[in-house]
C-alpha cells in the first residue's frame, strides 16, 4: 500500500483589512500554497488569544500562523507590539502544554503581499513537515 503524504494543516488568523486583501490576491494571481491552510478573518491581529491557538492545537491543527496588521492597523498603533507579546505569552503556555513553540508563527502581512503570504505558507510547512 502506497504511503499518502499531506501537508500539515494550518490556521491563519488573518486581518480584514490589511491581511485578507493579500491572500485573495495570491488566489485571483494563481499563488499555490497548500490547501491545508485555512483562513479566519479577525479585525486586528492583537485579538487573537491565546485560548483561541491552544484551541487550534487540540483541535488537530498543525501550525497557526498570525498575519498581523504591521504599522498598517487602524485600530491601534500599537498592534503589532501587542501581537507580538500575545506570541511570546502563547509560546510560554505552548512550551508548559509540550507544544513546540515552532508551531506558532507571526508575521507582518500587508495589503498587497501576496507573494510574501505565500513564501510564508511555504516555509512553515516545511518546518512543520520535519
Amino acid at each position: 500500500m502506497e504511503e499518502v503524504i499531506t501537508a500539515p494543516k494550518i490556521l491563519v488568523f488573518s486581518t480584514e483589512k490589511i491581511s485578507d486583501p493579500a491572500i485573495d490576491l495570491a488566489g485571483l494571481l494563481k499563488k499555490h500554497y497548500p490547501p491545508t491552510v485555512y483562513t479566519i478573518n479577525i479585525p486586528c491581529s492583537s485579538a487573537v488569544k491565546s485560548r483561541w491557538v491552544l484551541h487550534a492545537f487540540e483541535a488537530g491543527f498543525d501550525g497557526v500562523f498570525i498575519a498581523a496588521d504591521g504599522t498598517d492597523c487602524a485600530y491601534s498603533e500599537t498592534c503589532t507590539e501587542r501581537t507580538g507579546e500575545l506570541v511570546k505569552k502563547t509560546h510560554e503556555l505552548m512550551k508548559d502544554r509540550n507544544i513546540d513553540p515552532i508551531r506558532l508563527k507571526m508575521a507582518a502581512i500587508c495589503s498587497v503581499c501576496s507573494e510574501p503570504f505565500v513564501k510564508h505558507m511555504k516555509n512553515f510547512v516545511a518546518a512543520l513537515s520535519n
